[in-house]
């Protein structure tokens, strides 16, 4: 008897180390995406996780601004969709757009997502877009929400926006829910940021993106913190975009993602979407200026008319790809 117990004994750590090993190696092959487990332990049940979203999010739908356009919702959701469909994540999500200039994104408990109009205005290709919604999936494959609720040990739903608020959109959702949250609750762990990163990089590559678009969009993001200090900073203060952060991302991009011949950049419907919102915005700021009578005056030499809209459209609506050299 001593002799078998002792051997359970023994063998039970073996047996851990082997499963985490296990479990770390699929975690590094993308191949495995959708057959593998990447949540980590979790106090919270999947439907108890979803129940927490929809409130979260049904308040944020009553103080944000959602935008109307059925166009631009529905490019936004297909496009989540299909990054969704390549991610490891165990519930259904639901993509809706916020009609805000700002640049953001964030996503809720149990695979509620939202997008602001700024960042298909900010992001030049399909691709930059999605590499930012597929760093909001990898936060809700990962259930980095409620397994951070966990560690805090919180006991009582109400208390959840202090904990779950967070990632790229965490400053924004406390303006659009109009909650007192304190900034210190407001971020993920830097472990759970370089995670989503690590594994939205793979959604996005599943999905047959370009993987270095994410950083074509941590570069964007990098250039507007320099631009305007302190509004992005708020959000990203426990992973800031840096340096570090572009080079761990290159560096995973070369070590986990076999190369492919193939990679979809952009395409004619993100441009057109994408044209259709900075028509918009464009609009919005002639009609402060016109309100403004202090505000800059446009003037037109006689003759000369609207000037036309430079055409971006080939008419072809194959999406744009990069060709890789495989010899390489």
């Amino acid at each position: 008897m001593r002799l078998v117990c002792a051997g359970m004994v023994l063998l039970i750590p073996s047996l851990t180390v082997a499963l985490a090993d296990d479990n770390k190696a699929k975690k590094d092959d993308p191949g495995q995406i959708g057959n593998r487990d990447v949540s980590g332990f979790n106090c919270y049940s999947i439907e108890k996780e979803i129940a927490m979203g929809k409130q979260l999010a049904g308040e944020v739908q009553r103080q944000a601004k959602l935008m109307d356009d059925p166009i631009v919702t529905e490019y936004v959701n297909r496009v989540g969709q299909n990054l969704a469909r390549n991610s490891d994540a165990k519930v259904p999500f639901t993509f809706q757009v916020i009609d805000d200039p700002v640049l953001n994104a964030f996503a809720l408990p149990g695979g509620f997502i939202f997008v602001n109009t700024g960042l298909l205005t900010a992001a030049e290709t399909e691709a930059e877009m999605a590499s930012a919604m597929a760093h909001e999936i990898a936060h809700v494959a990962a259930r980095h929400m409620t397994r951070q609720a966990c560690r805090a040990q919180v006991a009582n739903i109400a208390t959840l926006p202090l904990i779950l608020l967070g990632g790229w959109g965490g400053y924004a959702v406390r303006q659009a829910a109009s909650a007192a949250i304190p900034m210190t609750f407001l971020s993920f762990s830097r472990g759970y940021e370089a995670e989503a990163d690590y594994l939205g990089l793979q959604y996005l590559y599943a999905a047959g993106y370009d993987p270095t678009a994410l950083i074509d969009m941590f570069e964007k993001m990098m250039s507007l913190e320099k631009r305007k200090p302190g509004s992005i900073a708020k959000v990203f203060s426990t992973h800031p975009m840096n340096g570090d952060r572009l080079k761990k991302t290159q560096a995973e991009i070369q070590k986990i993602l076999p190369q492919k011949a193939e990679y979809v950049v952009n395409t004619s419907e993100y441009a057109e979407v994408r044209g259709r919102l900075l028509a918009i915005e464009n609009q919005r700021k002639l009609r402060s200026t016109e309100k403004d009578p202090k505000g800059p005056v446009l003037r037109r030499s006689p003759g000369s008319g609207t000037p036309a809209p430079p055409d971006n459209d080939s008419g072809d609506d194959r999406p744009t790809i990069k060709r890789r050299d495989l010899e390489e």
